[in-house]
């Protein structure tokens, strides 16, 4: 005597042709997908030759040391965003302010000044660490070279630019002052 069959569970059912027929009704309907996206426009970047600007607010390049509109540069020296670096890559070594040589307006300035750019990873800790706001994070970030040296960022190459109207004084007190000079009376 022979068993009668038991059922099929639910959608186990399936002759060969029916599997056949399901499994290429889902290999086109995946191609539908590939299909539609064949024939939409392009939405790649040209990016070297069309360079998208940064967002306002983001915490993306080179970091820039800020002065206060009187040329002092902003920086106390107090170290605290090289101690809310988490990867270590900011120096920073400072010294006392004199009469003679003001730098900042506070009592001490940051004599040396680094950011190791191979290690950082532009977190923004630094610039949320520091009390006058010295350091910021600029919209340059572009950051390519071919050498391992020239990722050593020093004070000088981070320091933003005296304002035009210092720069100006700081020129004319440069000036020798001499007798002969037009304009001069003796």
């Amino acid at each position: 005597m022979s068993q009668p069959k038991s059922p099929a569970p639910p959608g186990q059912d399936l002759t060969p042709f029916r599997t056949l027929a399901r499994s290429v009704a889902r290999v086109i309907q995946g191609f539908s997908v590939t299909f539609r996206h064949l024939f939409r426009k392009d939405v790649t970047e040209r990016y070297p030759n069309q360079v998208r600007p940064a967002p306002p607010r983001a915490h993306v390049g080179r970091h820039l040391l800020n002065r206060h509109e009187n040329g002092l540069e902003k920086c106390i020296g107090c170290e605290l965003c090289a101690a809310a670096c988490p990867v270590g890559c900011i120096l920073v070594i400072a010294a006392e302010n004199t009469e003679e040589n003001r730098v900042s307006p506070g009592e001490r300035y940051a004599k040396t000044y680094e950011i190791n750019m191979l290690r950082c990873i532009f977190c923004g800790y630094c610039e949320e660490a520091c009390p006058v706001q010295a350091i910021v994070l600029g919209p340059e970030y572009e950051l390519s070279d071919t050498s391992r040296e020239k990722f050593i960022d020093t004070k000088e190459k981070l320091l933003e630019p005296l304002p035009p109207d210092v720069q100006a004084r700081m020129d004319k007190k440069d000036e020798p002052h001499s007798p002969d000079a037009p304009g001069t009376s003796p």
